[in-house]
């Protein structure tokens, strides 16, 4: 759901420059329209073995715990 909404945010809300609520339900339904013929399930690249060398990666920064 958050890279939908991240989507829509990029492609549909901005700029903010909508003259009221319902231009913003229009572009909304359009965009919504459009999408679900357009749409194509994402290809993941990250996988288990990237997130565990990254959070490796991490902890072995010096300031890592005075973050957490």
């Amino acid at each position: 759901m958050e890279i939908y909404f991240s989507v829509v945010q990029r492609k549909v809300l901005t700029p903010n420059d909508f003259a009221d609520l319902a231009e913003v339900a229009d572009r909304l339904a359009a965009f919504e329209r459009r999408y679900e013929e357009t749409a194509v399930p994402f290809e993941w690249r990250f996988r288990r073995e990237d997130l565990t060398l990254l959070l490796k990666k991490l902890a072995e920064k010096p300031d890592y715990e005075a973050a957490a």
